[in-house]
């Protein structure tokens, strides 16, 4: 990230870059301001790429041509899956690559065992955007709250992150819409991000667990609807369930270690909000039934993984744990 910001503060910039990591925001951002300070708005000297089909003859041609009235030539390449699948012609390209072709590459998924993984990382710049933690997020939400000539509590902070999640972008938005809404107030207050903000996948996932360990199979279904209706894959879903219901078994242990609310919160680096939730959930349960639910969780989610179960009768079964 830091020499992300100084490439970008010096002009002075490296041969190839990679943007990897699962926070989208910041993959979109850092791509549009590389390209934008490498190339502005100059599509004569600017090359798109996308897909695991890319042609690497056609990236080869277009960054051997030397830039047309510029300093730079920028090529910007996404999904490519060449640091999975690998491409041993880029790979023995890069070396030879003319100085003035400047290339980005977006990638969801990196292989740092391949060979072109370790390659660029000696000639260029890896950069692994993930989502930030809950204190980060506090702090960058709460500066554009600032800016915006608002006040907002730590505690209703963590209560609009709990409600939004931590997808950046979905933040954004959100805090956008919180804003304009609070347009006549200097103090966003509990009520204004109830009002206005939509509840995220975490947040639909507790009250999908919680269904289910109610017994609640309606209303679980319900749930699991709308979900899929929202295009979750369903094998996600089942993942997050597993996800939850582990958590829930190390917040049950850590209490029984006897670590409190804070202590917990430091611990598992979650939300306090979603902390809060959890430990209350956590108590509804004893030992031995966490661990039916953590291992019926995970032989259905491999189930589904393998095709032997569908989704729905994989989320019924879960409810018959006891």
């Amino acid at each position: 990230m830091k020499v992300l910001n100084n490439d970008l503060k010096t002009s002075t910039f490296k041969g190839i870059y990679v943007l990897s990591g699962d926070d989208e925001f910041l993959k979109n951002s850092y791509k549009k301001r590389l390209k934008a300070a490498i190339v502005g708005e100059d599509q004569m000297n600017f090359a798109y790429f996308e897909g695991k089909g890319t042609d690497a003859d056609a990236v080869i041609e277009f960054a051997n041509t030397l830039p047309f009235f510029s300093q730079y030539r920028c090529i910007l390449i996404e999904g490519s899956q060449w640091f999975k699948s690998g491409n041993d012609k880029f790979l023995n390209y890069i070396s030879d690559k003319p100085d003035s072709t400047k290339i980005i590459f977006v990638e969801n998924d990196l292989d740092k065992r391949s060979k072109l993984y370790k390659k660029i990382k000696e000639l260029g710049y890896i950069a692994e955007l993930n989502h930030p933690t809950n204190d980060e997020l506090i702090n960058w939400a709460g500066n554009i709250i600032n800016k915006s000539g608002k006040k907002i509590t730590v505690s209703n902070m963590n209560l609009f992150i709990a409600r939004v999640g931590n997808d950046m972008e979905r933040l954004k938005s959100e805090l956008d819409k919180l804003i304009s809404f609070t347009l006549d107030k200097d103090i966003i207050e509990e009520e204004d991000i109830k009002a206005i903000t939509s509840i995220s996948l975490t947040n639909k996932i507790f009250e999908l667990v919680k269904s289910i360990t109610n017994n609640k199979i309606q209303d679980a279904l319900d749930i699991y609807e709308d979900l899929v209706a929202l295009k979750e894959p369903p094998l996600k879903i089942m993942i997050l369930i597993t996800r939850q219901f582990n958590q829930l078994l190390q917040i049950k242990e850590l209490i029984a270690s006897g670590f409190n609310e804070k202590d917990i919160i430091s611990n598992m680096k979650l939300n306090p909000y979603v902390v809060k939730n959890l430990m209350r959930q956590a108590r509804g349960f004893d030992m031995a039934m966490l661990l039916s639910y953590v291992k019926n969780a995970i032989e259905l989610e491999e189930a589904i993984k393998q095709g032997n179960i569908n989704d729905k009768l994989a989320l019924e079964m879960l409810m018959l744990t006891r």
